[in-house]
């Protein structure tokens, strides 16, 4: 007996399917059907996961590629694929749909499926007589020579009667009835799952949805042996005969790249070539090398090979754009990081100063699209979005998604709320659960919130939340991934809206588009650009000579800023202000640019997990010896003294020493990207162990470098990508390090971004000994500006940080300032401000240059009287005679602002208490190694990394500076609230300090001060 299965729903049929689509594929496979059809409800998101998970375990199933449609409320069908004009029939038909409606909606109308031409259409009918009548006579009319009917034996009580309806309807339409399933589960152990989703999908309970729920788990996959008694063997038959009929594959889908960039008269090959050599004029001015010259050879004879002309000139056209708006990007990836992106301008990285082999990235064997990121600022990374949109059109391009999956807290939730749970009580085990304590899981913590695991309802909340992590949810939008085509996109895959006007999403992923070999250009914002560019404006209306990246990477690496960066003086920085980072830069001792490519990427998971670290820094200082097991190893390793650091070493080892071919390379890339998910990886450990020791490498090397690649799996970081960053990390500490003023001020004008809130920037530029000035209702404009104190730069803070402000309030407030700027209180009066506004300025302490003090400001503005023209020019009456403490003016700053620029919290604390017995930042210099130290603070990051063993790295700042702090696990979790809740914290603990003289607290005991300053509310970063 042959039979396929064409009506089967994944979890991309958002919360009515129960298993995935590899489950789906692989139950299927194991039961023998020669065939499944993937049809998610006007939706093609699910199959190129089956197609993918078909041909990686060379599966025995044909994949059918369809779609379950509702035209009306009674007529329920299927489209599947016969061939490729079929296949951008259904496309067209689901784009069609989707832009008709709203996010995660779609509407089809008649002429849809009338205009089917290619496509097979399975009617499901509805078992309405009349009805049914009426769309049987409809597709007979329009379809009749490609419908055939769906049924469905599901044992619900009402078979005989479907099957004596169907009958009759195949008699008198002429269409021949063939077996399915409408399957929603691959194991019909996951209708609770289906239930629940069920429940979710309507905003109720399962308890609640009654007769509507599935009455039995029948829409699973069933055995061919059951389906022989449940069907007759002709209905069986018409399954195999359209499994005949359908012989599209996803693999037929061939990407055209858009063309009309390539002006008359020019070849893609010649107009490539003719703007590299233009770029050759810029970025070699004193001429090329010869092997500079060869590599660019090189590297345009294997774009020609792969014909990726159209693609390097896609980019090319976009960055061009970028530079004639004024917009500062830059391009990032492997096959960025090449002189004929460096030529191009769409990289800044210089790749004489990396060992970057383009083969890796461009190659044959692989044969898939170039790997290349371009970065923006992101406040202007929507004016690239448009312009893409308006050169290419709507029907051309659009966004990749992104699959939303539900994660611990929302499964949490949602299960609990569809099995009956409280919500309150929901929220309650939510707040108290300590996801980061590692060694004691969240099912077990659930006794100490109330809940009973060993009650039915809540041991099926624990199976039901395990099952459901990590399923779909719902499709969004990826961070930039652009899909261009030379045609209609929905030939290639469909698209829908957006929740954001003006933007449409095709309905894959980036891991879909990876996997069909499909062209994805990534635009991506990135907050520090923004701020860098806002300080090249700024430098350049001060300087005859402009200042932009290029001018400072020629300058070359510069001591001075090198003996910051080894201070770990990085507060505000790209990419080395993370505590991590600031701990490891006085190990590391940065002197040149590619040991901040090395820097960026070692403090990462992959080398962390590998192992990778310690053995790097004492070969990095000469503690041990340098040895290569081979001259091919040291190809590989010798610019990292023999330990990899980047992913791209870990592959070219598997290459070179264990014999791996460019093809087989990349499948290992692959399983290391997802192996967390599947656990893909070990399929590869035998034969890179065997390969290693065939070619006379040791064999604990060869477990030595397995264990470096499972440490890299889902974690590594591409020397590509690291040394793009290490470029805009250099230029933002050379930026610190010689116009400080002006790097913070861009920093603090382009938040939110970056590590660091605004308080803690004007903390650091402060401790710069830049003066910083306080919010003015006559001096300070939106943004934050530069100010001068006689010679003096310094930094005074605009009306964007008063919170509750509105943007028309500031306007208003610029736009009709006189020039002498306002004079009193009965002049703000007069202004249209809303009260809100004047409340939310009043906090801010903004009239402090017209008032005394916060409290006379909003005594005086309770006189209405004031308001009125009569009494415009009318002097302040001094007859108010409160004034708030500076207690009081700390926390009304921090809670208008987010930060104060008169007091710490921490000085405050120490003028008002007795804090003797406490050691300061700056004194914990001076203490011993091991010795018991007390220090006190405001807790302003937590950060638990998951490389860390369930250790957490808190920082506390004091009034002199930032204190590193050690949690374990232990401690953490005996003292949860504390280390969870607390804004002011205590510790007592041991001062260790390593050799390079990077100083951390390990805490003992935690106390929660926060009661000291009841109202104060410190922003932390917390487990980001």
């Amino acid at each position: 007996m042959v039979y396929s299965e064409l009506y089967c729903q994944s979890n991309f049929s958002f919360l009515n399917g129960a298993s995935d689509p590899e489950e789906l594929v692989n139950t299927a496979a194991f039961l023998n059907y020669q065939a499944l059809a993937i049809t998610d409800e006007c939706s093609v998101a699910g199959v190129v996961r089956a197609h993918a998970e078909i041909k990686r375990n060379r599966l025995p199933l044909k994949l059918i590629i369809g779609a379950a449609f509702t035209l009306a409320e009674n007529f329920s069908f299927l489209l599947l694929c016969s061939n490729k004009r079929a296949y951008s029939e259904l496309c067209r038909i689901i784009t069609n749909a989707r832009s008709r409606s709203a996010k995660g909606e779609y509407q089809l109308a008649e002429w849809d499926i009338k205009s089917v031409r290619h496509c097979i259409i399975i009617w499901l009918p509805s078992l309405h007589k009349d009805t049914d009548h009426h769309w049987g006579t409809w597709l007979q009319r329009y379809h009749s020579q490609r419908c055939w009917i769906g049924a469905q034996r599901l044992l619900d009580g009402v078979d005989h009667q479907r099957f004596t309806l169907l009958t009759e309807y195949s008699e008198t339409f002429s269409f021949s009835l063939c077996a399915c399933t409408g399957v929603l589960m691959h194991h019909a152990k996951r209708l609770p799952l289906q239930h629940v989703m069920h429940a979710m999908r309507l905003h109720t309970t399962v308890a609640q949805i009654g007769k509507a729920a599935l009455s039995n788990a029948e829409r699973t996959l069933r055995p061919l042996n059951k389906l022989k008694k449940l069907y007759p063997a002709g209905w069986l038959e018409e399954t195999s005969k359209i499994y005949q009929l359908c012989q599209f594959s996803l693999d037929e889908l061939k990407y055209q790249y858009p063309q009309e960039l390539v002006p008359a008269g020019y070849t893609a090959t010649s107009y490539l070539r003719e703007c590299v050599e233009k770029g050759i004029k810029k970025r070699f001015p004193e001429g090329l090398s010869v092997e500079v010259r060869e590599t660019i050879e090189k590297e345009l004879k294997l774009v020609k090979e792969q014909a990726y002309e159209y693609f390097f000139l896609t980019l090319y056209d976009i960055v061009q754009f970028a530079q004639r708006q004024g917009i500062l990007y830059q391009g990032r990836g492997s096959a960025a990081n090449s002189v004929v992106c460096y030529c191009l301008e769409i990289t800044a990285v210089d790749p004489r100063q990396i060992s970057v082999l383009f083969e890796r990235f461009i190659s044959k064997e692989r044969d898939e699209p170039p790997d290349i990121d371009v970065d923006f600022e992101h406040e202007k990374r929507e004016q690239i979005i448009q312009y893409i949109y308006q050169k290419y059109g709507r029907q051309r391009t659009a966004l990749a998604a992104t699959v939303i999956t539900f994660r611990f807290r929302s499964a949490f939730r949602e299960v609990g709320k569809a099995l009956g749970f409280a919500e309150s009580q929901l929220s309650y085990v939510l707040k108290n659960i300590n996801r980061r304590d590692k060694a004691l899981p969240w099912q077990s913590q659930l006794s100490q919130c109330g809940m009973d695991p060993s009650q039915a309802k809540v041991k099926q909340l624990i199976a039901l939340v395990e099952q459901i992590v990590g399923s779909p949810r719902h499709l969004s939008q990826h961070v930039g991934g652009f899909v261009i085509s030379n045609g209609p996109l929905h030939d290639l895959v469909p698209t829908e809206n957006t929740a954001m006007p003006e933007r449409t999403v095709i309905q894959w992923d980036k891991d879909d588009l990876e996997s069909l070999a499909l062209l994805k250009v990534d635009i991506l914002a990135l907050g520090m650009l923004t701020a860098i560019q806002k300080s090249f404006d700024l430098l350049n209306k001060q300087f005859p000579h402009s200042v932009d990246i290029p001018f400072i990477t020629r300058l070359g690496d510069d001591k001075q800023v090198y003996d910051m960066v080894c201070k770990a003086d990085t507060v505000g920085v790209f990419q080395i202000e993370s505590r991590a980072q600031m701990t490891m830069l006085p190990r590391l001792r940065p002197r040149c640019y590619y040991d901040l490519v090395v820097q960026i990427a070692i403090v990462r998971p992959g080398p962390i997990q590998g192992e990778m670290v310690h053995p790097y820094l004492r070969r990095r200082h000469q503690l041990e010896p340098v040895i290569y097991p081979s001259k091919e190893v040291e190809s590989v390793l010798g610019r990292t003294m023999g330990v990899p650091i980047f992913q791209e070493q870990v592959i070219q080892l598997a290459m070179v020493a264990a014999g791996f071919s460019g093809g087989e390379a990349d499948q290992l890339r692959r399983a290391m990207a997802s192996w967390k998910k599947n656990g893909r990886l070990y399929e590869f450990q035998e034969k890179v162990i065997t390969g290693m020791t065939k070619r006379g490498y040791d064999k604990h090397y060869a477990n030595q470098i397995f264990e470096q690649i499972k440490g890299f799996g889902g974690y590594g970081f591409p020397e590509a990508h690291s040394a793009s960053f290490a470029v805009l990390a250099y230029v933002s500490c050379w930026l610190k390090y010689y116009f400080p003023v002006e790097f913070y001020v861009g920093l603090l004008n382009s938040w939110p971004m970056g590590f660091y809130t605004p308080s803690q920037l004007v903390r650091d530029a402060q401790q710069h000994h830049i003066k910083v000035l306080p919010i003015c209702i006559n001096a300070s404009a939106i943004a934050h500006e530069i100010a001068y104190m006689g010679t003096e730069k310094a930094i005074r803070l605009g009306l964007t940080l008063v919170k509750g402000l509105s943007d028309k309030g500031k306007q208003c407030i610029i736009e009709r300032r006189p020039a002498p700027g306002y004079q009193s209180l009965a002049q703000i009066q007069q202004l249209p401000l809303i009260r809100s506004d004047l409340e939310a300025l009043a906090s801010a302490n903004a009239f402090h240059q017209i008032a005394d003090n916060r409290y006379q400001s909003r005594w005086e503005m309770m006189d209405e009287q004031k308001s009125l023209p009569l009494f415009t020019n009318e002097p302040t009456q001094q007859n108010f005679h409160f004034a708030p403490t500076s207690i009081e003016n700390l926390l009304e700053d921090y809670a208008a602002t987010g930060l104060s620029v008169e007091h710490h919290p921490i000085a405050l604390l120490a003028k008002q208490r007795s804090l003797d017995r406490f050691s300061w930042s700056n004194d914990l210099i001076n203490k011993a190694n091991k010795s018991f130290v007390r220090i006190i603070g405001c807790v302003t990051g937590r950060q638990a990394p998951g490389t860390a063993s369930g250790v957490t790295f808190m920082t506390l700042e004091d009034h002199t500076g930032n204190i590193n702090v050690v949690v374990w696990q232990s401690t953490a979790r005996h003292q949860q609230q504390p280390y969870l809740k607390a804004n002011i914290l205590q510790v007592d603990g041991i001062l260790e300090r390593s050799p390079e003289g990077v100083i951390h607290v390990i805490a003992g005991k935690l106390t929660d001060r926060s009661d000291w300053l009841t109202k104060l509310s410190v922003p932390s970063r917390d487990f980001h």
